[in-house]
């Protein structure tokens, strides 16, 4: 029996989209200091080199992910983020799957991430890892932080 989720790009007009993102950024502000909140909100996720996209579980938002690209052989994944009533039903990974793909069709080298540390995260970093992902230092703009885990895949 096959799934009902299907992920497509999003222009983050829709009223759900936009509360599943308002609902990331303040999850991001319960659990790390403002200093060390990375999350991007709606308008910056509408910057050029950022695609967006949500997944959906028939009619239902189920998550929501992003890439941005960093360089031309360099990209980000940004805005991970599985509705509460989703989690554990595959939707992260059907994400970022669909971000890694699009990563190797652009032909970028490297696909890096920012996260945070700690309990609340656990979950991310074994998504993380199971698709291969591994640590690595700062890159980009970011710094060295113990609110931050950061994470790279070659492709």
């Amino acid at each position: 029996m096959s799934t009902p989720l299907h992920v497509v790009v999003d222009d983050l007009t829709g009223a759900e989209v936009r509360a599943l993102l308002a609902q990331h950024l303040a999850s991001m502000h319960e659990t790390s200091p403002p200093e060390s909140v990375h999350a991007l909100d709606a308008d910056r996720l509408r910057s050029p080199e950022v695609t967006f996209w949500s997944a959906w579980w028939g009619e239902e938002l189920a998550g929501c992910g992003a890439l941005k690209e960093l360089a031309p052989d360099h990209g980000e994944v940004k805005s991970m983020r599985t509705a509460p009533g989703h989690l554990r039903r595959g939707v992260a990974a059907a994400l970022l799957t669909t971000i890694v793909d699009t990563a190797r069709d652009r032909g970028y080298a490297r696909l890096s991430l920012e996260t945070g540390s700690g309990p609340a995260f656990d979950a991310a970093h074994a998504l993380y890892a199971r698709f291969g992902f591994e640590p690595c230092g700062p890159f980009a703009d970011y710094v060295d932080d113990p609110f931050s885990r950061f994470l790279t895949l070659a492709l």
